[in-house]
């Protein structure tokens, strides 16, 4: 199982990550928010600190929320029963107050997992009609033939086929893929657009919707 470790103090996740990964679990560690929004659906756990650099953790787990059902546990030092109402209300799946026992977070986990999946991890891959993309492995497949992509225009596409029926607008796109609040990126968003089109082998596959964005179409 996949771990990532949002925490703001990198010598504490290093320590949390090494004590994971000797207990079998791979992890990954991101000390902001944004990074956490780019990487989390490559987890099959999110360990959430609130005390970030440059978003509140309970922001990033209402993000999170809204696009997946990833299991969340908030580890903080915010410890007064409106935190962890707040925690909780924000989508996390529990709450851990600092500082903690090691077994305790593992007891933790695993009652999780097991409430949350059912002891499963949470699949990793959209089937989109006839696309699908591996999240975990970043490939990406129209019916038999795979798709080369960039980097980009992975998290592009990902970013569509996470929520099929929605609407993204230019600015949550350039915010979401290239990490910019600038709604002025037209001819990048464009240019990617143009390119993923071709590589899927039609213009219906990213639908225009005039005046507010693109979403998923399809094919």
């Amino acid at each position: 199982m996949r771990v990532l470790i949002v925490e703001g103090d990198t010598d504490a996740a290093k320590v949390l990550a090494g004590r994971l990964e000797r207990h079998g679990y791979a992890s990954d560690v991101v000390k902001t928010g944004n990074a956490a929004l780019r990487q989390y659906y490559r987890a099959d756990l999110v360990l959430m600190d609130l005390e970030l650099p440059d978003l509140d953790g309970l922001e990033v787990c209402r993000e999170i929320r809204s696009f997946s059902e990833l299991p969340i546990i908030v580890v903080t030092a915010r410890s007064s029963e409106l935190d962890r109402v707040l925690g909780l209300q924000a989508g996390s799946d529990d709450y851990l107050v600092k500082p903690y026992g090691f077994r305790e977070l593992m007891a933790r986990i695993d009652a999780v997992m097991r409430r949350v999946r059912g002891g499963l991890p949470e699949p990793k891959t959209l089937l989109c009609g006839a696309l699908k993309i591996d999240t975990r492995t970043r490939r990406v497949w129209v019916g038999d033939r795979e798709v080369g992509l960039t980097r980009k225009e992975f998290d592009f596409l990902h970013l569509l086929a996470s929520r099929p029926e929605t609407v993204f607008s230019r600015r949550l796109i350039m915010s979401k893929v290239w990490e910019c609040d600038d709604s002025t990126g037209s001819r990048t968003i464009d240019t990617h657009v143009s390119g993923l089109r071709n590589k899927l082998g039609g213009s219906s596959w990213i639908v225009t919707v005039r005046g507010v964005g693109f979403r998923l179409g399809n094919g």
